[in-house]
């Protein structure tokens, strides 16, 4: 690879791959020491096709949830077996590979900026922005700068748009899955929201099991199924449907709910100050 070669987007590889390299060193104990990361279905990563690949999850993190994946992804394909002992797998990683992020989280700071380079599709968000709900119209750009990145090889989208569990999918994926007619890989995520503080930037509590399942890539008749169709799929792919709820213990339930309120009370706290 030339030192000067860069990616669609302009993005310099050599710089990705050593920051790439850098934040992986940085991270890897997070989900390998101080919290245990378990991971099924390594082998469906080695078997998906260069380029085109879409894969949806849930989301509880702003940056951990995709950096467990970073990992993850490239450990399978230098042949970890639902596992990521040994980092020297980031020492070649896949490079043409991004995540889906909203623009106004990227800019916020330098950290925030790097991790953009590393690999982020960024958005603007058309039901949110700087804490407030709005109604905006999608920009063309944004979905096809998510086109283009799926020309190029993989991209990581979290259907929802939020960290909230059990909020309902954006259709905006289905229509980027009918318009690009990606593999599509669904993703389960848990722990991650135990673990880390709400950004992923820092450990909140350790000793917590983190889990990854990726699973099989759903069956999806581009040309016949809706947009509606399409949506549940996903819903149910990512175990977010509201039929879920059920399973969800009352107490893991509860102290979710807790955590939450209690969030937006210090968010409503500082706004006051």
């Amino acid at each position: 690879m030339g030192i000067f070669k860069k990616n669609p987007f302009g993005h310099n590889l050599y710089l990705k791959k050593w920051l790439i390299r850098i934040l992986g060193i940085m991270t890897h104990s997070r989900y390998k020491q101080f919290n245990k990361l378990q991971i099924e279905g390594s082998e469906v990563i080695r078997g998906l096709p260069e380029k085109n690949v879409l894969f949806v999850s849930n989301h509880q993190t702003y940056f951990a949830d995709v950096v467990a994946m970073f990992h993850v992804f490239n450990a399978s394909l230098k042949g970890r077996d639902d596992s990521i002992k040994n980092v020297g797998y980031l020492w070649n990683p896949k490079l043409n590979f991004y995540y889906v992020a909203a623009k106004e989280t990227m800019k916020k700071s330098m950290l925030t900026k790097i991790l953009a380079y590393a690999g982020s599709i960024s958005i603007e968000r058309t039901w949110r922005a700087d804490g407030e709900d709005v109604n905006r119209q999608v920009k063309f750009s944004d979905i096809s700068n998510i086109g283009i990145a799926l020309n190029d090889g993989w991209v990581i989208t979290f259907p929802q748009g939020t960290t909230k569990p059990w909020k309902p999918i954006r259709k905006g994926t289905a229509h980027i899955i009918k318009k690009y007619k990606p593999v599509v890989v669904p993703v389960v995520i848990d722990g991650f929201r135990r673990s880390f503080d709400k950004k992923g930037l820092y450990i909140k509590k350790k000793g917590i099991l983190q889990s990854m399942q990726i699973k099989e890539p759903l069956e999806i008749d581009y040309e016949n199924e809706s947009i509606e169709q399409i949506t549940e799929k996903i819903e149910y792919a990512i175990e977010q449907h509201p039929s879920f709820l059920h399973v969800i213990p009352e107490s893991e339930l509860a102290a979710y709910e807790a955590d939450h309120q209690k969030r937006r009370y210090s968010h409503k706290e500082k706004k006051k100050d």
